[in-house]
């Protein structure tokens, strides 16, 4: 379970595994690995298919 819970920037619903998103981040300075769910949940905004439909993404 995670501590952390994706939401959708527009609408505030839930973001579920295995669903698709869209998400806006900056390009990082550094390179390097990384868990990419926590970079996302940190770094990023998701968008839910729904939203950037509504938004033409």
């Amino acid at each position: 379970m995670s501590l952390i819970v994706p939401k959708c920037m527009k609408c505030l619903t839930e973001i579920k595994g295995d669903e698709e998103v869209f998400v806006q981040l900056k390009y990082p300075k550094r390179k390097g690995f990384t868990e990419i769910k926590a970079f996302l949940n940190l770094e990023g905004k998701f968008i839910c298919k729904a939203c950037s439909t509504k938004i033409n993404i």
